[in-house]
């Protein structure tokens, strides 16, 4: 399945947008973790909780989603190249840990400050944002740069297509004028 320019570019949109909602997250952890007000935790982690339970599994299933319909529906493929290959497991990864651990830790911490009581732990509001927001950011990262090359998968699927088109151009590959030259691609 190939994907259009048009709906590539919209899933992208949906992917970036996705991955980078976590900003709002980890704003509102800080502002829990380092007032001194009272009022202003309670409100914070109260908003995480609504966030934790409305937004956060459905945007990172976006992201997961979106993720691999684009590996999917490009030529990066999703096992051809180990920029991919990491970033599939690591969305993979964030996900359950959104699931299982970032979601029960705003929880608690929203039923601590709900009694009038001190947030009893930074780390319940502070760590899962900024993890997730840091594996965002790298996975961001990789997606420019593209580092690291194809898998095994992925070379053994290049050397097919090369030995294809040699076996069409009679040894030639084509120019950019549609020209052939003689030999072997480097």
């Amino acid at each position: 399945m190939k994907l259009s320019r048009p709906a590539r570019r919209s899933l992208l949109v949906v992917h970036v947008t996705a991955s980078a909602s976590w900003l709002g997250l980890l704003a509102l952890g800080i502002t829990a973790a380092t007032t001194g007000q009272p009022a202003a935790v309670a409100a914070s982690v109260r908003s995480m909780g609504l966030f934790a339970d409305r937004l956060l599994l459905p945007v990172a299933f976006a992201t997961l989603v979106s993720g691999l319909v684009l590996s999917l529906g490009t030529p990066w493929g999703p096992a051809r190249h180990r920029w991919v290959w990491i970033k599939f497991w690591l969305t993979l990864a964030t996900t359950a840990a959104t699931a299982f651990a970032l979601r029960p830790g705003v929880h608690a911490a929203v039923a601590a400050v709900a009694g009038g009581g001190p947030l009893p732990d930074a780390g319940a509001v502070l760590t899962g944002p900024a993890v997730s927001l840091a594996a965002y950011v790298f996975m961001t990262v990789i997606s420019v740069l593209k580092p690291w090359g194809p898998t095994r998968r992925g070379r053994r699927r290049r050397e097919a297509a090369r030995g294809h088109r040699d076996a069409v151009h009679g040894g030639a590959r084509p120019t950019r004028a549609g020209h052939h030259h003689a030999g072997s691609r480097a």
